[in-house]
């Protein structure tokens, strides 16, 4: 965080200062900000933020003990530290945000990118940090840090020499994105797609199209809106965008698009295309693997390109990534028996786009098997969508469809219902289960997709698997 004198920030939150040991009203702090007091050291700020499963208010002895400057707490706490008390912690902690970049944005030449879509966020945050490192500091989310506390912990990491701050925003619900863009208004907004990921949540698709288009009308007037052309949805967005006067540029595989890509090709390592802007024609090597990521890596590059990024530099820079996010299709295991663990999140959308990318690779006389758990956030829609899997599974011709999990029960019996009913679809309770079968069920050749949303809890599933083969 910048420099801030404890005064200011009082004034920021709302909220009443309480000073301890030397401190004084104009002490300034400039350490990092945080919820989790095992991360907190010497002159840091702690938030204690109320959760679910405890309290952050326990651990502000801890944070004091370990060096931290300040605690930002919901009340008063028996504790040898300066502590500002507000009624809502997770909304100062937003309104801190807002503060600090908005002062840096004043004093320098920071340019801010949001990024939303049903998927694909966290990966193509991730190449467009990778391309503007190269231009200059560069702060973007670790993990998925996308919703209202891991949103505004990384726009506190900026500081007075950062040039760009990419924002990853999630939401399973109306008004969470607006909120959180709102924040730092972006000069680019990137929106990749709009699908079924968290339909429960919003109440189906239209409802999540409203959502999603939040982030173009949080855009800046003067700045840009880069939309995926290729999306029948996403592309209602232009119309709100040129209202607000915030330009757009278009992203996709087809004619339409500004930034597209040609002659695409997938394999076991990775993904070859032709990236196309305008008369300019240059090959991509992308080693992060799915045929799926080229529209995030033109989304990225779209992006950058807005931002006076050189499309040679852009490309270099997205030909060094190797892998995207731990747990998104990492490969694991060794040559003979391949483990694509891809299972941080699932949705519709991203369970449909890992099977194709599983069949695309795996070569004759090789043996493909679907590892999959339940999608989650699907609501009334749950059912059908675990249906339409099960049936794509057997329709592209996955030798052994494994099935974890009570929740995705109506997958494996869709298989069973497809013609998978003589042993290529089996089902288990539990991850462990399904482990001990598949250790003795893989052989060489395999090549294995571990697929699930984070609450199905299979990506652990596949780290065992691919430290079983490596």
């Amino acid at each position: 965080m910048i420099s801030l004198p404890l005064s200011d920030i009082a004034r920021v939150l709302s909220g009443t200062l309480h000073l301890a040991g030397s401190d004084a009203p104009d002490t300034r702090v400039e350490g990092t900000v945080d919820t989790d007091s095992r991360n907190i050291g010497p002159g840091d700020v702690f938030v204690a933020k109320p959760g679910e499963a405890t309290d952050g208010h326990l651990f502000v002895p801890a944070a004091a003990e370990a060096g931290a400057a300040l605690a930002v707490v919901e009340h008063l706490v028996d504790a040898e530290i300066t502590q500002i008390v507000v009624a809502d912690a997770v909304t100062a902690l937003a309104d801190l945000a807002r503060e600090v970049v908005g002062r840096v944005r004043a004093t320098g030449d920071l340019r801010v990118v949001g990024i939303t879509g049903s998927n694909g966020k966290t990966t193509t945050k991730n190449l467009l940090a990778r391309i503007l490192e190269g231009e200059g500091p560069t702060v973007a989310p670790r993990a998925s840090f996308n919703n209202s506390v891991g949103a505004p912990l990384t726009m506190l990491r900026v500081a007075d020499d950062t040039r760009f701050l990419v924002s990853e925003f999630g939401a399973d619900g109306s008004g969470q994105i607006a909120r959180l863009a709102g924040l730092v208004t972006p000069d680019v907004g990137v929106v990749l797609m709009v699908g079924m990921a968290h339909a429960g949540g919003f109440g189906g698709v239209e409802a999540t199209l409203k959502a999603k288009t939040e982030l173009v009308e949080a855009v800046r007037p003067g700045g840009v809106a880069v939309l995926n052309a290729d999306d029948a949805r996403v592309a209602t967005m232009a119309a709100v965008a040129e209202a607000r006067d915030v330009r757009v540029r278009w992203f996709g595989r087809g004619a339409a698009a500004e930034v597209r890509a040609d002659d695409v090709e997938v394999d076991a390592s990775g993904t070859s295309c032709v990236v196309v802007v305008g008369d300019q024609r240059m090959p991509l090597r992308l080693r992060v693997l799915g045929e799926h990521h080229v529209m995030n890596a033109l989304a990225a590059i779209t992006a950058a390109l807005e931002l006076g990024v050189a499309l040679e530099d852009a490309i270099a820079r997205l030909e060094m990534v190797e892998l995207a996010e731990r747990w998104r299709m990492q490969p694991l295991g060794s040559e003979s028996v391949r483990i694509i663990n891809d299972a941080y999140n699932a949705s519709p959308d991203s369970m449909a786009a890992a099977l194709r990318t599983l069949a695309q690779i795996t070569q004759p006389g090789e043996r493909k098997v679907a590892v999959l758990g339940a999608m989650s956030e699907l609501g009334e829609f749950a059912g059908d969508e675990h249906d339409r899997v099960g049936l794509q599974a057997v329709r592209l011709r996955i030798e052994r469809i494994v099935v974890v999990g009570a929740e995705a029960r109506r997958l494996y019996l869709a298989a069973i219902g497809e013609g998978s009913w003589d042993g290529e679809a089996v089902f288990f309770a539990d991850a462990d289960a399904a482990y001990d079968y598949l250790i003795e069920e893989l052989r060489a050749g395999d090549r294995v997709l571990v697929k699930s949303s984070n609450s199905a809890g299979l990506r652990h599933l596949g780290d065992r698997l691919g430290e079983f083969f490596s």
